[in-house]
């Protein structure tokens, strides 16, 4: 669990200089003082494409696409809605992540495996807190409930690296990593369906390069899951449910 965050998760609260005022990276700068500057790669990306449709070279369903990468421009949102089906949906504060329409802007190709080092509403109160600086996107009760608090599309600081906490979904375990009992056989369940079908919506590979633990992240101090979480097993969980989801 990021409990304690470094200045990785606080520079991704404050983006690059291109990510401020609501810029994705790469967009054209319309600060003050920036006539006379070359418009950014994502501009040429979307300018290109438009003319191409004018010449029917560009597929609509492309610039479908693209269209959700221009700046400013955000997938339509439902209040409450879940990524997951019989989640249940809990709003971690906005301070926690950061607003982003994933897969269009940064690619999703990793699952990390969280230990919360606590119970589940000692987790759910730190991921609403604002001033915690950290929050995962799905949390799995030893009971099995999944809770939901950050829609996939965003930016979860939960990894404490940028670069992974922009390409990843994270998924936290009630529980402590030194408490072999503190993963039941209906939290592993239920976690490997969720990864499974996270797997399949945006075409991970099942297997051990692409669902790591936060332990494996690097530039962390964390440990979790620990020694007690059953890889083997929890991996043949989540293979078993990706062959069956249709």
């Amino acid at each position: 669990m990021g409990e304690t965050q470094s200045d990785q998760n606080r520079q991704d609260a404050q983006g690059d200089p291109g990510d401020r005022a609501g810029q994705p990276p790469g967009a054209a700068d319309t600060s003050p003082g920036s006539v006379g500057r070359r418009p950014g790669r994502r501009a040429l990306l979307i300018g290109g494409a438009v003319a191409a449709v004018g010449t029917a070279v560009v597929a609509r369903d492309e610039l479908s696409r693209l269209w959700w990468r221009v700046p400013g421009v955000e997938k339509p949102r439902t209040p409450g809605a879940v990524d997951f089906p019989g989640a249940t949906w809990v709003a971690a504060s906005s301070a926690n992540y950061r607003r982003a329409d994933r897969p269009d802007d940064y690619a999703i190709d990793r699952v990390v495996i969280h230990v919360t080092q606590g119970s589940y509403a000692s987790a759910v109160k730190a991921f609403q807190d604002p001033g915690h600086q950290a929050a995962a996107h799905y949390i799995v009760r030893q009971r099995g409930d999944i809770t939901q608090m950050i829609r996939e599309l965003d930016v979860a600081f939960h990894a404490g690296n940028r670069s992974y906490n922009e390409r990843s979904v994270g998924i936290e375990h009630e529980g402590f990593v030194d408490r072999k009992s503190s993963f039941t056989d209906v939290m592993y369940a239920n976690s490997a369906r969720l990864t499974a079908e996270i797997c399949r919506r945006y075409g991970i590979p099942v297997d051990r390069k692409h669902v790591i633990g936060h332990v494996e992240v690097p530039g962390t101090d964390h440990t979790d899951p620990g020694r007690y979480w059953d890889w083997d097993r929890y991996m043949g969980l989540v293979r078993r449910a990706h062959r069956t989801q249709v």
